[in-house]
């Protein structure tokens, strides 16, 4: 099964000139911890509730802040046509629970797979085995 099966299309983005308060908005409208930073559709990033809290406000950043000084630039992502287990593997190494899905043509974002996508489908074992290593202890958590 391809991540393109999986994956939730339509993604709510936010752009690098938006300030961190309308990107906390959106994340308490959605219900969603983290959202994807775009230029037009060109993924730049993701800006979570973790970074606004921690690298921004903790560093005294205020509301007005632009989401580009407090996402986190180096992400993980997968192409649309990847296999599941692959980036199921792919999130338990890099401990994340949801990734921007991009196309191989110029990292368009298509869409964002989450743990929760890979289990409503057929592959829940591999969620499973994904999730586990996501809740390991350790990994590459560097809010620098």
């Amino acid at each position: 099964m391809k991540v393109a099966d999986v994956m939730t299309a339509d993604v709510e983005t936010v752009k690098p000139d938006q300030s961190i308060q309308q990107a906390a908005s959106f994340m308490l409208r959605a219900d969603a911890g983290s959202v994807p930073v775009c230029d037009g559709e060109r993924l730049l990033g993701m800006v979570t509730d973790r970074d606004i809290a921690v690298r921004a406000v903790a560093e005294g950043m205020g509301p007005d802040t632009p989401v580009r000084e407090a996402m986190t630039s180096d992400i993980h992502y997968c192409f649309e046509d990847e296999d599941v287990e692959a980036v199921a593997a792919k999130m338990s190494e890099s401990q994340v629970r949801r990734m921007p899905v991009v196309s191989r043509d110029g990292q368009r974002l298509v869409g964002i797979v989450a743990l929760g996508d890979i289990s409503r489908s057929n592959e829940h074992d591999i969620a499973a085995l994904a999730l586990d290593g996501i809740t390991d202890p350790g990994g590459e958590h560097s809010q620098s």
